[in-house]
């Protein structure tokens, strides 16, 4: 296939996509027409292949393949109403790989819709990443805080570390070593490098609420911020399982530092691809 063929039909897939509550759909009568099929009836045989492939992937074929009326001219400014599907990328993808391979535009819809689908799934995971950095510092960002608080009432360095185990073991019903032990975490990493989002928020949560009430009853000394922090962590903790989340049953996530160099590695690149087309980053 040439590469003004490849231009012309790049172009011609994005100008029909449209967005329904937000999400990115071709209509199944535009894309027929598209993908070479002059029959409705034959296109809609590779249409019925698709959403087997659908359910047999486990996916809703109703979020994926909805059926819609539309209206289309017939003629002298006359309108009627005809069936028509609202495809999602994923239902194109399936439709372009159970369609006539020997079709130039089929063999592009492959390769198109291939791109695209991997293209979201990596937007959809850097999102995922930034928000657990995110997560990360601010729970260091509270520990910190914490830890200023805690001084200032009589805890010691010692002292806090406990303090934050007890939070720990009350929280994921194991101390920080048992539960580094349970998820082959480093002894020399903080926990919270590897764990998942949700603990990594659940953790900050019980941290703030212990310097609010800390301040609030005027707490000094180990023993009464430590209860405070136990009871915080047993709070916590008892909000997750009542929604069928238990804590130290999630699977560890990667390595946070690695997930930073990462997301700062594609921002360089970002940057560095930028310059190459001559956008100036400088502020104006």
């Amino acid at each position: 296939m040439k590469s003004e063929e490849i231009k012309t039909l790049f172009e011609q897939f994005e100008q029909v996509s449209i967005e329904y509550e937000g999400v990115e759909c071709w209509s199944a009568r535009e894309l027929q027409h598209l993908l070479g099929y002059s029959k409705w009836e034959n296109f809609f045989k590779v249409i019925d292949r698709a959403k087997e492939s659908c359910d047999n992937a486990g996916e809703k074929i109703s979020n994926h393949f909805p059926d819609v009326r539309k209206m289309v001219e017939i003629g002298s400014g006359a309108e009627k109403e005809i069936n028509d599907i609202l495809l999602t990328r994923y239902a194109c993808y399936l439709i372009a790989q159970n369609g006539d391979s020997r079709k130039e535009q089929i063999a592009f819809a492959q390769n198109y819709f291939a791109v695209q689908t991997r293209r979201a799934e990596i937007i959809e995971q850097r999102i995922l990443d930034y928000e657990r950095l995110e997560a990360r510092n601010k729970l260091a960002e509270t520990e910190r805080k914490l830890s200023g608080v805690l001084y200032e009432r009589g805890v010691n360095d010692k002292d806090f570390a406990i303090i934050r185990s007890e939070g720990d073991k009350a929280l994921f019903g194991l101390n920080t070593a048992m539960l580094k032990r349970k998820l082959g975490i480093p002894d020399s990493r903080p926990v919270a490098d590897f764990l998942p989002t949700i603990n990594i928020k659940a953790k900050d949560l019980a941290a703030e609420m212990t310097s609010v009430n800390v301040q609030t009853k005027d707490l000094r000394g180990m023993y009464p911020i430590k209860s405070e922090h136990i009871d915080n962590n047993d709070a916590v903790r008892k909000m997750l399982l009542e929604r069928d989340i238990v804590p130290e049953e999630l699977p560890p996530a990667e390595d946070i530092k690695k997930v930073e160099r990462k997301l700062k590695s594609d921002e360089k690149k970002v940057i560095k691809n930028n310059n190459k087309i001559g956008i100036n980053h400088k502020p104006i």
